[in-house]
């Protein structure tokens, strides 16, 4: 027999957001703390885009690809921030279906794409470090365009794989989404269509794409730590250190909020919303900080770049 649907059932609902359970007066002073972390992550990203651009010493793959990356982060917090600031600082917090379409297909995308990026980047050290002799053969720039563009292309896929399924989902009620933001998790177990599918394609793309790139990172980087130990000059060792440790870091703080955050079934807690701001809001503010704090010839480069305005600005 034909399955019978509730007759309060519609397919384009208003759904209310409700973030973080405190007082109005408590939203309004985060929106602000959200909005100087909005304007901080296009800054120092910015920073980062327009320093690479300008040392013709940073134009190596290494720094093709943290432009990118800088790219993602800002695109990645421009979706989400200003939302979260505009939700928080909203007494009627409401976003509609297809909002909630749109914000998932471009953080699918962008969540996607940033992690083939970041594989690109350990494969990138690892040739560097592992293979120094053929590194300036194998990274050249055709390859280098190949896999920004091939992240982008699979980013593209992964987006559209999960998000399509969306549009087959009715809604009937309740309406209410115990989070800031329109996420996968969140949204799933609000619909009273049979979900089989949708979730099937959330768990095999966060398996085939997520781990996918998640182990050649986690490989490349065995090796190299394994080619540093064999260094015999300390400064040698310190140096490769230095600049394999901040993407270590970027990879762990995006990886496992990640993956563990939509691999475990969503429950409203307050931890999920804390979670889903580390990866979305905190790691595009530090990435830019981790590498201009930790990368020596960012240091230098930012320290040319100011003497030489300085001198300039002396001259006249």
């Amino acid at each position: 027999p034909e399955q019978m649907m509730p007759d309060n059932l519609t397919t384009d609902p208003e759904f209310i957001l409700l973030p973080f359970p405190s007082s109005l007066h408590i939203h309004y002073i985060l929106g602000v703390l959200f909005l100087l972390i909005y304007i901080l992550t296009l800054a120092g990203n910015l920073l980062i885009m327009a320093i690479i651009k300008m040392d013709s010493h940073l134009h190596t793959p290494m720094y093709f690809f943290l432009v990118n990356l800088s790219f993602f982060d800002l695109f990645y917090s421009s979706v989400m921030v200003p939302k979260l600031v505009q939700i928080l600082l909203a007494k009627r917090k409401t976003v509609v279906f297809s909002g909630c379409i749109i914000q998932i297909g471009l953080m699918f995308f962008i969540a996607s794409s940033e992690a083939f990026l970041l594989s690109a980047m350990a494969y990138d050290r690892y040739s560097a470090i592992c293979n120094p002799l053929v590194y300036v053969t194998v990274m050249n720039k055709q390859f280098c365009i190949f896999l920004a563009c091939g992240s982008c292309l699979l980013g593209v896929i992964n987006s559209l794989l999960n998000t399509l399924p969306l549009l087959r989902l009715h809604f009937c009620g309740p309406f209410l989404i115990h989070h800031y933001s329109c996420e996968m998790p969140e949204l799933l177990p609000l619909s009273c269509t049979d979900l089989f599918l949708n979730k099937m394609i959330l768990f095999t793309t966060l398996v085939v794409f997520g781990f996918g790139c998640f182990f050649p990172i986690m490989f490349s980087y065995t090796r190299i730590i394994s080619a540093i130990l064999k260094i015999s000059s300390a400064s040698g060792r310190s140096k490769a250190f230095s600049t394999c440790s901040s993407h270590v870091i970027v990879v762990t703080l995006f990886f496992v909020t990640g993956i563990g955050r939509y691999l475990s079934p969503a429950t409203g807690s307050i931890l999920e919303q804390v979670i889903s701001l580390q990866y979305s809001t905190v790691t595009p503010l530090l990435n830019p900080i981790i590498y201009s704090l930790k990368n020596v010839e960012v240091r230098i480069a930012i320290k040319k770049i100011w003497e030489k305005k300085s001198i300039l600005s002396h001259s006249y």
